[in-house]
């Protein structure tokens, strides 16, 4: 291990990121370290990791080096792998934006849900720096079978079961307040209905085609913002409205309110649904090897 690994720190409507630049893959980041560096009194402090690597330099991604070329290796703030971070992705092109990888416009991200289509906005001035929004180009959502139901308390709701290449539970309830303080995972039923754990979305509207949500994120608890969580709610609230793009051939845009912000969510007829939000770099440093290996000892 070097003497110092280099890191930044960013968030996307405040759901915040370790960044660990390591283009050819040559950093060992077992789920302790990242838990270590996740942790917000010792560490450094996030929702989440991302490792930034080289398609071509990772194994699991090594299939898809021919039409991206950067992974994000992401990691929950336990250090558990996740499929996607909807935010995270925003990050991730941001950070490359920064670095000089990638100027404005079109690229594309691979992530272990698959290659994602990314457009950095232009900003006012036509720099492109940091201010523009991002959008990504989040996939099809999957509607799978089944009643779910959803628990705090003695408080239940039927969810809505969506899938955006991680797993969503979707409730819609009376007052946020109903959702509890999210610090431990909310019990479903049946048992089986994720067998991988869930991410669970509590969701009231605000107007039409506009609601506000609290997220519990498996492996991180609440956080400020989930971006594949809005997706999730802006999918179920529109066929809840009785709205489908495939059937009706017209696009369904909803505003979804997270705890850190506002992101803007498009299903399309073909099923893409585009995410539009905010990503800012707010630190770069270093990582002392000594405290990292004490820390993991």
């Amino acid at each position: 291990m070097s003497t110092r690994i280099a890191f930044l720190k960013g968030h996307g409507t405040e759901n915040d990121f370790v960044i660990v630049p390591d283009p050819e893959n040559a950093i060992d980041l077992p789920p302790a370290a990242v838990a270590a560096l996740c942790d917000r009194r010792a560490g450094i402090g996030g929702d989440g990791l991302l490792h930034v690597v080289r398609s071509a330099a990772h194994p699991e991604a090594r299939h898809m080096a021919g039409e991206a070329e950067w992974f994000m290796d992401y990691r929950n703030g336990d250090g558990s792998l996740a499929e996607m971070c909807g935010n995270g992705v925003r990050v991730f092109a941001r950070y490359l934006q920064r670095a000089g990888h990638v100027t404005e416009g079109d690229i594309a991200v691979a992530t272990r849900g698959g290659v994602k289509s990314v457009h950095i906005a232009k900003t006012a001035s036509g720099s492109g720096s940091a201010t523009g929004d991002i959008t990504v180009g989040m996939g099809s959502a999957l509607l799978p079978e089944g009643d779910v139901t959803v628990s705090v308390g003695a408080r239940s709701w039927p969810a809505r079961n969506v899938n955006m290449g991680n797993p969503h539970a979707v409730a819609f309830v009376d007052d946020l307040a109903h959702a509890g303080d999210l610090y431990t995972p909310p019990p479903f039923s049946p048992a089986d209905a994720y067998p991988d754990g869930v991410n669970v979305e509590f969701v009231v509207d605000r107007g039409p085609r506009h609601v506000a949500l609290r997220v519990h994120e498996r492996g991180a608890g609440e956080t400020r913002s989930c971006g594949t969580g809005a997706c999730a709610v802006a999918v179920a609230a529109a066929r809840r409205d009785g709205a489908d793009p495939r059937v009706t051939g017209t696009p369904v845009t909803y505003t979804v309110d997270v705890p850190g912000g506002t992101l803007v969510i498009t299903e399309r007829p073909d099923g893409e649904i585009e995410m539009t939000g905010p990503a800012v770099i707010v630190a770069e440093g270093e990582i002392d090897a000594e405290w990292l290996e004490n820390a993991l000892r």
